[in-house]
């Protein structure tokens, strides 16, 4: 026999935060008491499903706050791709052993090989760690932060880059930098050497970089920071973006 939800059941489940449970609560109940379920496994399983909604609801929230795209994550990555890199490497980078560490990680390869998506997927790992993440592609970063110059935000915005737990700048090296914008990287990479990980896309080699940034003394100190405390992940192939090129379907 069908019976619904009393009204003082759903105020109470809503008093301890549990009404996102109460639709479909009548099926769920009915179900369990044909099937002579065990009460404390109905709630067992209630519960379980809440926390999972929640965690991933905490997860989509912290994700969207940090500047990740919630589609790129390893699940994503397609394997029959025509790309090579060192498997061993990228699954011993998925254990986030390097945060620990304190160290960074470089990814190089030319474009559309899946560079972004590495990144943004350990930056998804960290925010599963309960760690917290900035992610931004560099010339978005480093113009804003030319721009905090005005408000004199400037500061406090290098503070936070240098104090999140993983920095994950995509996209460094497409072009030449400016003083200013060579001096907040320096200061960014410095200020977070030995202490906080960086996870760093780019198509060049750092060795590359020198000829992009005005100060030679500043960028070998800049590289040598950065460059002797990464892991180096180098994809090679074709551009993935090939295979999703719109064509006439006969």
């Amino acid at each position: 026999m069908h019976r619904d939800v009393s009204p003082d059941l759903k105020r109470a489940m809503k008093d301890l935060r549990l009404g996102r449970l109460v639709p479909g609560l009548s099926e769920r109940l009915n179900l369990a008491r044909e099937r002579g379920m065990d009460p404390e496994d109905l709630l067992l399983t209630l519960f379980t499903s809440e926390t999972q909604r929640r965690a991933q609801d905490r997860h989509t929230r912290r994700a969207a706050e940090a500047g990740l795209d919630r589609s790129l994550v390893f699940d994503a990555w397609d394997r029959t791709a025509n790309v090579t890199y060192d498997v061993a490497l990228l699954d011993e980078l998925r254990t986030l052993r390097f945060v620990d560490r304190h160290q960074h990680v470089l990814i190089m390869g030319p474009v559309g090989v899946g560079k972004t998506l590495l990144t943004h997927a350990l930056g998804h790992l960290a925010i599963a760690r309960d760690l917290s993440v900035h992610c931004e592609p560099a010339s978005k970063l480093l113009h804003r932060l030319r721009a905090s110059r005005l408000d004199a935000s400037h500061a406090s915005e290098l503070r936070r880059l240098c104090t999140v737990d993983v920095l994950l700048v995509d996209d460094l090296a497409l072009q030449p930098m400016t003083t200013e914008e060579a001096s907040d990287l320096f200061d960014i990479v410095s200020g977070r050497h030995q202490t906080a990980s960086m996870v760093v896309s780019s198509n060049r080699e750092p060795s590359e970089w020198l000829a992009l940034l005005p100060e030679p003394i500043q960028a070998q100190a800049l590289i040598d920071r950065f460059a002797n405390n990464a892991f180096d992940l180098v994809i090679e192939g074709e551009s993935y973006r090939a295979r999703q090129k719109p064509r006439l379907r006969r």
